[in-house]
């Protein structure tokens, strides 16, 4: 299983670690806010990132604005904000597009893909829910879940 989670900002809920135990990797999709929440998500499983807009620091650098991860077979194509991707991912052998940016929850099946949106697990906005999101494969395909965290 794959853990993802996008729209920290800065904030790693202890929920968000809960929800995320047990996973092979985790994917932050950018709004990361401070390098503590990557070190600490290291702490459960290897974590890929891509930066997102608040992603401004010096240590933010280290992160490319998109990249391609390979799980098992499958390509996954990792951006912050939607409206800027600029590749077509199928072409390019992706299976799954992950992003964050909107903190809008969204599993989407789009022409073969699977466009998955964890929402925020950061600071509320809103009333969007806190969320992450669960990942996997079954039968070669991708099957995503939406993880609603438990916070006041």
């Amino acid at each position: 299983m794959i853990g993802v989670i996008s729209d920290t900002h800065g904030l790693l809920r202890p929920e968000a670690i809960e929800a995320l135990r047990g996973s092979e990797l985790i994917l932050h999709a950018g709004d990361i806010g401070d390098i503590a929440v990557i070190e600490a998500l290291k702490k459960v499983a290897p974590v890929c990132a891509v930066r997102g807009n608040v992603d401004t620091s010096p240590w933010a650098q280290a992160f490319p604005a998109t990249q391609f991860y390979e799980y098992s077979a499958h390509s996954l194509y990792m951006l912050h904000n939607i409206r800027e991707l600029d590749i077509d991912p199928a072409a390019a052998g992706a299976c799954v597009v992950v992003y964050g940016h909107s903190h809008k929850p969204l599993i989407e099946h789009k022409e073969n893909l699977l466009y998955l949106n964890p929402g925020s697990a950061g600071p509320r906005r809103f009333s969007l829910p806190v969320s992450v999101a669960r990942l996997w494969f079954e039968a070669g395909r991708p099957v995503a879940e939406i993880v609603e965290l438990p916070v006041s």
